[in-house]
């Protein structure tokens, strides 16, 4: 099967009509649908596959008992109306990968094996990573349980639903042990392969980044008959603290985005009770991160004081900064050296990856396929097919490089 016949046979699976975009959501009905895809994928390649016990797929080509197993795959959930790219490219380039090194005829001497990795995006229950955070023992059995979505439903209730057994979540030690090497291609999140003219790139580091939840508490009332001087609202407050992040970042060089709002009572002839804002923010380096994040949050105290509103803040998630296994990394820029055509640059990421997650029980490196227009969560998410057939090709040579030497 081409890349292009298995790109186009993904593409229609958790597509928004109205939006253009995926919704594929974890332990949904569009997420099944992937999964039996990527099960079809396996097995029409004589692969063995399984499904962990946090709901990661893999096939296996040689003996996963063998040890120092070559691992390559990605995620197939999106972000709320995602692109196509962001997750499948990875995924999709893996199986090509393995039908062009069998077009080669080469033989593999270490054991091989592709993955989907479930839950990276944390669309639905706003922890990302949350499959391979499980396996690294970096969520705990106890948060992963307090974990819900938008309607209440709990992380093992979704499970269950889809017809996993939640009772075996947690840290897996004894399958990180089975791999030698982890390589997850992606499409680049950015423009630095486009303005440099490179179709791959490789991946030095991860930003630090994290997630802030902020509750600003105020008193509801009626829209029409409450006079402004007697009003608590929260809302005011809320928007003067997205203000202040724009601000913060700006003066920083970093990145800060709240992206998500839930109001309460969300009523239009109502002044909310409360605003609960989630902050995502990045930055090369901790101590410019800690310098956002806090000036933020002060921010945001300052503002509520002055409109009498009472205001939480919890930090929901975070990811130290992530460099990539040196020696592995440059392993890759050996191997795609080779290739006179090919000018493989290294670049770092504000992305977070399952990579970055994985990084700190096993080496782990990353390839990025440009974006010719660096848009990412977005329908508007692209990549030329052949610099993804470049991008399965430079995949490829890793992979013999690694599994096959």
């Amino acid at each position: 099967m081409t890349f292009h016949s298995m790109w186009a046979e993904l593409l229609p699976i958790g597509r928004n009509s109205a939006s253009g975009g995926y919704r594929r959501y974890a332990w949904s009905g569009a997420d099944a649908d992937c999964r039996a895809w990527f099960r079809q994928q396996a097995e029409d390649r004589g692969l063995v596959h399984e499904v962990d016990r946090n709901g990661n797929q893999w096939a296996w080509l040689g003996d996963p008992a063998a040890g120092d197993a070559v691992v390559t795959g990605s995620h197939l959930d999106s972000v709320p109306d995602g692109g196509a790219f962001d997750g499948p490219l990875g995924v999709v380039s893996s199986f090509a990968a393995l039908d062009e090194l069998r077009g080669r005829g080469v033989r593999f001497t270490r054991p091989l094996a592709l993955v989907n990795f479930g839950d990276e995006e944390g669309a639905r229950f706003g922890l990302a990573c949350v499959g391979s955070r499980l396996t690294a023992g970096q969520l705990s059995v106890e948060q992963a349980h307090r974990l819900t979505d938008g309607d209440g439903i709990s992380l093992p209730q979704a499970m269950e639903a889809a017809g996993y057994d939640p009772e075996g979540i947690g840290a897996d030690p004894e399958r990180l042990a089975r791999i030698g090497a982890f390589v997850e291609l992606h499409v680049e999140q950015g423009r630095a392969l486009d303005l440099s003219g490179d179709r791959v790139g490789i991946a030095s580091a991860i930003w630090p980044h994290g997630r802030w939840r902020f509750d600003f508490r105020g008193e509801a009332n009626h829209a029409g008959t409450t006079r402004l001087a007697d009003r608590r609202d929260p809302m005011l407050s809320y928007a003067e603290t997205v203000l202040a992040a724009r601000r913060e970042a700006e003066l920083a060089g970093a990145v800060a985005t709240f992206g998500k709002i839930a109001v309460e009572p969300n009523g239009v002839n109502a002044i909310p009770s409360l605003v609960r804002g989630w902050l995502d923010s990045r930055a090369a380096d901790q101590d410019t991160l800690d310098t956002v994040v806090g000036g933020v949050e002060k921010a945001a105290r300052e503002y509520a004081h002055a409109h009498g509103i009472d205001l939480d803040v919890v930090r929901e998630s975070f990811t130290p900064v992530v460099e990539f296994d040196h020696a592995l990394r440059d392993e890759l820029a050996r191997i795609l050296g080779k290739d006179t055509e090919l000018k493989v640059p290294v670049l770092g990421t504000g992305a977070g990856h399952d990579a970055g997650i994985l990084s700190g029980s096993i080496p782990t490196a990353m390839l990025f396929v440009r974006n010719p227009t660096g848009v990412s969560h977005s329908p508007a998410e692209y990549a030329a097919e052949d610099d993804c057939v470049a991008g399965v090709r430079a995949l490829a040579d890793v992979l013999e490089g690694l599994a096959c030497r």
